[in-house]
């Protein structure tokens, strides 16, 4: 057991979906695994296991931003032993092109989070997706006809701006969209030596301001969470 996650050794499985909302989590386990068991509700962080299509797979929610999917993700690994961690999340489109629900694989993350601080680099560390992971994904939804777009996203610290306008210059670089957690998660994951890959679905447009309903954001997402569920 950890300060964060009461499960015991053995309750987790080798590959873990990560929602940021624990409710998403709660749900996923509901209506896409079988056999479930819960193994973690501490400060609600709600943590599930349970088969899909007999294999044991685990859902828990990750929490919002960088220093919360960083201690749970990290756990995780060094603690439980897990090999695979696949954020299913929402994301804000930069790119005009995007709509809502549409599905974004993320090969990698810019950010203006100081999280890779820590290693003590000798620059600028570029946070890249598992390849074997992101090859699958992309594999298993062209196999099911869902359309997805393979980009760069950026991880904000930040969800409300000073400056409203700042995303336009992370889209001058060619960055598709914005979310809060995958730059730690692939810090994370690079570092531990697991896997990890981020799969995105449009809730919102920075672009031309359509937004889906929070309802929709936790129910809405099959197209992804078809992708991420045959990873395991």
């Amino acid at each position: 057991m950890t300060p964060h996650n009461s499960a015991i050794k053995g309750q987790i499985a080798e590959t873990v979906l990560m929602p940021g909302d624990p409710l998403r989590a709660k749900f996923i386990a509901e209506n896409f695994l079988s056999d479930v068991e819960q193994f973690n509700a501490v400060r609600n962080m709600l943590g599930f296991t349970g088969t899909y299509k007999g294999k044991k797979v685990s859902v828990m929610g990750s929490g919002m931003g960088c220093p919360s999917i960083g201690i749970y993700s990290y756990e995780l690994i060094h603690m439980y032993g897990v090999k695979n961690l696949i954020r299913v999340g929402s994301c804000g489109a930069f790119d005009p092109k995007l709509k809502l629900y549409d599905i974004v694989l993320a090969i990698g993350a810019s950010t203006d989070s100081n999280y890779a601080a820590q290693y003590q680099l000798p620059g600028t560390y570029s946070a890249t997706a598992s390849w074997d992971l992101l090859s699958k994904a992309k594999a298993v939804a062209d196999e099911n006809n869902i359309p997805v777009v393979v980009g760069n996203v950026v991880t904000s610290d930040v969800f409300y701006g000073d400056n409203p306008d700042s995303w336009k210059q992370w889209a001058k670089m060619g960055c598709i969209a914005a979310e809060m957690e995958t730059y730690a998660l692939y810090c994370n994951a690079n570092r531990g030596g697991a896997n990890a890959l981020t799969i995105l679905t449009v809730s919102d447009s920075i672009v031309d301001k359509s937004e889906t309903t929070p309802e929709q954001r936790e129910k809405g997402f099959t197209d992804m969470m078809k992708i991420a569920l045959e990873l395991a």
